[in-house]
């Protein structure tokens, strides 16, 4: 079983967070865990090692002394790559301002997009840089990263490479989408139908001519994009062969959540204002529920997502930082999880399925990642903790003893 591993972790306990699984968190206690070529070969009790351990001449063997094993966590809805802040904007809503009201004063994401658009790859990159490590420090092994703070050709380029370097440079996995329906930009004001035009008939096309995006995403909303609209960029999304997201039912209902399952979206970001009509949805075409408690809570909102419809429906629930520079700068994956419980009301497990099985299924990668499983990428996270709802429960101290990507002990 174990005699072509390259690498083996033993006396471990595993939560594996695998599917199949009957126990709390996939939890399996005393475990050796083998990998080659980068991928998990074998899993099995210590008494299987012990019994081939003396035939094992050139696999390394790490001793775990007991610590927890969990997938790598994957952060499955960022806006990781921009230039500027908005802590000003900060302030304003602290004064009374509301997000919609920023918005139509030219703040927002508009702001963001003015000095973006002044930054080159090269800047774009270097400012990036310490956001992901912060996510990599926490126990991230992938993460997406959206484009739509350009909303022109060249800035929604410039980002994706950008997202591209970025990958290339660390050890991480990086899912790429485009954004480019994300807010309607100065020069197409009153001109929404023209500019959506512009993001099938030609941004779209130029991204994957150049293999930059894996998905597509819209903002689905009053003050973003219609239903109708939206749709347009799902279709466009779809005959490209692209995987979908839709930021929907942030701050009303749109009816997004459904319109997203229509095309078998991958996932529908946000849903403060989903119905059981939407929930229903998404559960026939098994879109995944991505939940944003960061930003729930930076912008003090008090309409909370539908979880117990959620749950009776069995929609998946996946758990991601929205890390922006607007609504929810922060650059902390283990805080979502315990926003996720604390606000949402989250079990810890949930939490944790949230940014492992389910959020690589919001990616359209559950059959590679987000579980300890044979066959599955080995990128794994070790903990120097003694039960898997810790990582839910405290915030700001890292018990990280080895982080793992593609079966390589790797640092930040």
């Amino acid at each position: 079983m174990f005699a072509n591993c390259e690498t083996i972790w033993i006396n471990a306990n595993l939560a594996t967070c695998a599917s199949e699984q009957t126990q709390a968190y996939g939890l399996l206690p005393k475990q050796a865990l083998g990998v080659s070529q980068g991928r998990i070969q074998c899993i099995a009790p210590m008494q299987v090692f012990e019994h081939e351990h003396t035939t094992l001449h050139s696999a390394q063997i790490i001793d775990a002394k007991g610590a927890l094993l969990t997938p790598g966590l994957i952060d499955c809805h960022t806006h990781l790559i921009y230039a500027g802040n908005r802590a000003q904007e900060f302030e304003q809503r602290l004064l009374g301002a509301s997000y919609e009201q920023i918005a139509q004063q030219g703040g927002g994401i508009l702001s963001t997009v003015r000095a973006t658009r002044n930054a080159s790859v090269e800047q774009l990159v270097e400012l990036a840089i310490p956001r992901l490590k912060a996510l990599m420090n926490e126990g991230v092994t992938t993460v997406e990263i959206k484009s739509g703070y350009g909303l022109d050709l060249n800035t929604e380029l410039n980002m994706l490479r950008a997202a591209r370097v970025l990958a290339q440079r660390f050890p991480v996995r990086v899912s790429t989408t485009l954004l480019g329906a994300h807010a309607l930009p100065a020069e197409y004001k009153n001109r929404a139908d023209a500019y959506i035009d512009w993001v099938c008939k030609e941004l779209i096309p130029a991204a994957v001519a150049e293999n930059l995006a894996d998905a597509v995403d819209v903002f689905c909303e009053h003050i973003a994009f219609s239903p109708a609209q939206t749709e347009r960029v799902l279709q466009a999304a779809q005959a490209h062969g692209l995987g979908i997201h839709v930021h929907a039912e942030q701050l009303s209902n749109q009816q997004a959540s459904a319109l997203a399952a229509s095309y078998q979206a991958w996932s529908a970001d946000h849903l403060e204002w989903l119905d059981e009509k939407g929930v229903a949805a998404m559960a026939e075409s098994g879109t995944v529920a991505t939940l944003l408690p960061n930003a729930f809570y930076f912008l003090r909102e008090t309409k909370l997502p539908p979880i117990e419809l959620l749950r009776r429906y069995q929609v998946p629930m996946a758990v991601a930082t929205d890390l922006n520079p607007g609504t929810a700068p922060l650059a902390s994956i283990r805080l979502a999880m315990n926003m996720a419980c604390t606000l949402f009301r989250l079990t810890p497990e949930e939490a944790l399925n949230g940014v492992t099985r389910h959020a690589a299924k919001a990616l359209g990668l559950q059959a590679q990642i987000g579980q300890l499983r044979e066959g599955f990428a080995a990128d794994f996270i070790v903990w120097n903790i003694e039960h898997p709802a810790e990582l839910a429960y405290q915030v700001g101290v890292n018990p990280i003893q080895q982080r793992v990507v593609a079966g390589a002990v790797t640092h930040v």
